[in-house]
């Protein structure tokens, strides 16, 4: 009788041990998935300022383009003088 109780708290705990290494995996497939959630948002923000960059460069482009479009229409007299 008095080993029905300690190996029904032995079967017990093996259970509790059991039921925390499953928990464990879960939570390292978690860390992990999380952990590549943060690797894709700092790529998804490095993408997004190279897109401003571009977005600058391209703005600076057609500024030119239209300063060059004015002194054009200058020198053919094209600009009506207000």
């Amino acid at each position: 009788m008095a080993n029905e109780p300690e190996n029904l708290i032995l079967e017990h705990l093996r259970a509790i041990r059991g039921d925390l290494g499953l928990l464990r995996e879960g939570q390292a497939g978690i860390t992990q998935r999380l952990s590549s959630l943060e690797q894709q948002v700092v790529g998804l923000r490095r993408d997004f300022a190279d897109l401003r960059a571009d977005f600058v460069r391209l703005e600076a482009r057609v500024d030119k383009l239209d300063g060059r479009v004015e002194r054009i229409e200058r020198r053919l007299d094209l600009v009506e003088t207000p």
